[in-house]
C-alpha cells in the first residue's frame, strides 16, 4: 500500500529533474485538479508568462549557470 507521503515524495523526486518551463505547465495542471481553484488552465496572464519565459530561456539558463 502506498501512502500519501510516499506518493508526494515520489512526485517531488521526479519534479527535481524537470526544466522550469515544464514545471510551469505541471503547476497549471495540478491547479486545475483542485476543485476549488479559480485559475483556468489557459488563463491569458499565465500564457503571457510562459511565452515570456520561452523568449528569455537563454538568459535564464545563463543566470542559472552563473
Amino acid at each position: 500500500m502506498t501512502t500519501t507521503a510516499t506518493l508526494k515524495a515520489q512526485i517531488l523526486e521526479k519534479l527535481d529533474h524537470l526544466p522550469a518551463e515544464t514545471l510551469a505547465e505541471v503547476l497549471v495542471y495540478v491547479q486545475g485538479l483542485n476543485p476549488g481553484s479559480n485559475i483556468a488552465p489557459h488563463d491569458e496572464v499565465w500564457q503571457a508568462y510562459l511565452e515570456s519565459e520561452k523568449e528569455r530561456e537563454e538568459v535564464y539558463h545563463r543566470l542559472a549557470n552563473s
